[in-house]
């Protein structure tokens, strides 16, 4: 239940908004930098179809960028970085390149961009739309973890929840098998794909493209990398705009925190939205849960829904009102039909489960990013502490985050890098930070933090009153002013309200 980002489904049409500007100071992308030697060394091509996937159309094109696996050795061993282009549709007036992270991590921006790209039409048309795949994600040295039989007996054996002595040995052996396994299939690039060296990856490839300064758009778990990068290389950021905000004071429990806070949030407003006592209906779902625990769900194709299966699958459509309907029916389903179907295909989409049984591999790279940046590794002992408070927080999602702190990097064989990411970066242009107030994944309140942290005269709040995990795209208000400050340097007033 980790953050992931998502692709934006399609851009909402444009509205005339009065906007409140100030000046971009230094955003201006200018020319090629003349100080990077590698400003003309990408051998830009046509795409291939990514694993899994199938190949962009004619306008995209691939390359892979050369960096240090070591940024403490530079001249040493090196690691590709792939990345996906398509160039702006007016030539004449193109301000430079713009950069994206979807999320994750572990989100491919090779493949989704090509997906995407839709929604980000108005933003092609003066930049070059720019993907990579963060270093240890897919084509970029891709960590690798397990094989799809022992992802799958994981699922169906391992609960997230444990109730017994056994449960919580099995749980954690799980945990630990799983880096084990990171070791022995990745050891080269295990210990160098924390986000630092990532954010480090993002300013070659800036200096790469020939651009003075980053342009970006970071969503989700890519608010946390441009952060970084920020911190990292204020006098080269440009425009950069933070879409459903990772809080950057949270360390690893905090985040389980935030996150039980905010799925239980965006939960009691689907119940609302469906005209129920958001109460009764958690109380509702939290015993199908128990129950389910008991007894898991049949399915047609013979597998059964398990209680941390079934969680998933509820968890997965709250990332978009769009989605509500489906939740629905899922429940209608297990609730009154006794079977698990509909939220078992959930939790397959969001753990990267296709129809043959074959698992993606994001959640690998998720993890070992992820473990590879916190250096907190909590005990059963203090999870199990945590669960009186985390079901308060939410009796639904509260026990399966709580034992997520002592299970997700259990017996990792990398050292984490720091306790919480720093996002201090003074004498940086303009950053916009957009918060949405029913986000479950990346709650509101951390965007706000964001903004304090990046500091006075660099984080500009924006809040957007809605639903969802991310905001571009899916409001108007908040398509129309990211755009005016992509495509013509117009930053709002901080604290502005979409609503």
């Amino acid at each position: 239940m980790r953050v992931r980002g998502r692709a934006r489904r399609g851009s909402a049409p444009a509205v005339a908004v009065l906007l409140l500007t100030a000046a971009l100071a230094g955003c201006d992308d200018g020319p090629a930098d003349p100080q990077s030697s590698k400003s003309r060394s990408l051998d830009w091509k046509r795409c291939d179809a990514p694993e899994g996937g199938t190949a962009p159309g004619s306008g995209w094109r691939c390359a892979t960028l050369d960096v240090p696996l070591d940024y403490a050795r530079p001249d040493g061993e090196t690691i590709g970085i792939a990345l996906i282009r398509k160039a702006a549709t007016r030539k004449s007036e193109r301000l430079g390149s713009m950069l994206f992270n979807f999320g994750g991590p572990g989100g491919s921006g090779v493949d989704i961009l090509p997906r995407a790209a839709a929604s980000y039409r108005e933003l092609n048309t003066r930049y070059d739309l720019v993907g990579f795949d963060p270093r240890g994600v897919a084509a970029s040295a891709g960590v690798r973890c397990r094989g799809d039989e022992e992802q799958e007996t994981a699922y169906r054996e391992v609960d997230m929840t444990p109730d017994t002595a056994a449960e919580e040995t099995a749980f954690v052996a799980d945990g630990t098998d799983f880096g084990a396994g990171c070791e022995r299939l990745s050891p080269a690039v295990l210990p160098h794909v924390g986000t630092t060296n990532a954010a480090r990856d993002m300013d070659a490839i800036r200096r790469a493209l020939g651009d003075r300064k980053l342009s970006y758009f970071g969503i989700s778990y890519g608010t946390e990398l441009g952060g970084t990068y920020a911190h990292l290389f204020p006098e080269t950021v440009g425009r950069v705009v933070l879409d459903a905000v990772v809080d950057p004071t949270a360390d690893s429990v905090g985040h389980a925190r935030n996150q039980a806070t905010g799925f239980q949030r965006a939960l009691d407003n689907y119940l609302r939205d469906r005209g129920q006592d958001p109460a009764a209906g958690t109380r509702r779902i939290a015993d199908l849960l128990e129950r389910i625990d008991k007894e898991p769900l049949p399915t047609t194709s013979g597998r059964e829904l398990n209680e941390s299966l079934a969680v998933t699958g509820i968890v997965t459509p709250l990332y978009s009102r769009s989605d509500w309907p489906t939740l629905t029916a899922a429940l209608d389903e297990a609730e009154n039909s006794g079977r698990g179907d509909r939220l078992l295909q959930l939790a397959d989409s969001y753990n990267g489960r296709d129809a043959n049984g074959h698992y993606d591999t994001r959640n690998h790279s998720q993890r070992a990013i992820s473990c590879a940046d916190a250096k907190a590794r909590p005990t059963v002992a203090e999870a199990r502490a945590l669960l009186p408070e985390f079901r308060e927080l939410s009796p639904v999602f509260g026990p399966f985050l709580a034992w997520d702190t002592a299970g997700w990097c259990a017996g990792w064989p990398v050292e984490g890098e720091h306790d919480t990411p720093e996002a201090s970066a003074p004498g940086a242009a303009p950053i916009l930070v957009i918060g949405t107030t029913g986000d479950p994944a990346t709650p509101y309140e951390g965007a706000r933090r964001m903004a304090d942290e990046l500091g006075e005269g660099v984080g500009v709040m924006l809040t957007n009153k809605g639903e969802g995990h991310g905001s571009y795209g899916e409001s108007a208000c908040v398509t129309s002013l990211v755009d005016a400050y992509f495509l013509e340097g117009k930053v709002p007033a901080d604290g502005r309200t979409c609503s």
